[in-house]
């Protein structure tokens, strides 16, 4: 059979654009079709209140829902609901590229990767927060953390490790990372975070929210050693429904 890949979208209130994601992952879709490899796009409703789950259908997207509002279930729940060999994890602000997929297709078929991600891009022009992307993107790299924003797994492998942690409201991704990279060593294979074609992610938090926002959830992070990601209160930038 051919192998399948499925892509998933954790998705809470983002009537705005989630159509545009959609048709963005869509056309991106279209290069697994070179490699020979089946899809199938996956929308988590994260118990949202406005239209997302009846657009996300109407774009041919297949709807499972999440009552509890955090992004790790989200995506713990789109896995659930997935049948591919591998898993995609997209947030709803992104935008993948045909050739992005096609890189991923690619390392894929190598059969030397468990897991990975890809740097990002800001949409728009943000000379500052594109700084802090361009450094984001560096750490990634060396590190080998991948973005929440763009995440690929091996659908066994994300299984084997419990998938991503519940007890964590943000910075869930970097978590899984260090448990998928203790197990790629392992297994003597790799993770790979892919840079010749980054994924468009939104800056609308930058809009959306004050510098000093921003700062006051970093500094609680840095004086409660991490603690403030385990609380959903705390999360505000994620969870307090400002779209």
């Amino acid at each position: 059979m051919p192998l399948k890949i499925s892509v998933i979208i954790p998705a809470y209130n983002e009537e705005k654009l989630i159509a545009t994601t959609l048709q963005s992952v869509w056309e991106a879709m279209e290069a697994f079709l070179r490699f020979g490899f089946e899809s199938e796009l996956v929308v988590c409703d994260n118990n949202s209140t406005d239209r997302t789950a009846d657009l996300a259908r109407a774009a041919g997207a297949r709807v499972v829902f999440e009552p509890v509002n955090q992004i790790a279930r989200a995506r713990n729940a789109g896995a659930a609901g997935a049948t591919g060999d591998w898993f995609i994890f997209i947030d709803a602000d992104s935008q993948p590229n045909a050739e992005l997929f096609a890189d991923v297709a690619e390392e894929i078929r190598r059969g030397q990767t468990v897991a990975g991600g890809s740097t990002l891009r800001l949409g728009g022009r943000y000379p500052l927060a594109s700084l802090a992307t361009g450094a984001w993107n560096l750490l990634s790299r060396v590190q080998r953390w991948a973005a929440g924003s763009f995440i690929f797994c091996e659908a066994a492998v994300f299984r084997e490790v419990g998938g991503f942690s519940e007890e964590l409201y943000a910075s869930e991704e970097i978590e899984l990372f260090v448990r998928l990279k203790r197990l790629a060593r392992r297994r003597g294979r790799r993770i790979a975070i892919l840079h010749r074609n980054p994924v468009v992610t939104s800056a609308r938090k930058l809009h959306l929210y004050t510098p000093w926002e921003h700062l006051r959830f970093l500094g609680g992070l840095v004086l409660r050693c991490g603690r403030p990601l385990r609380s959903r209160e705390a999360c505000l930038t994620w969870y307090d429904g400002r779209r």
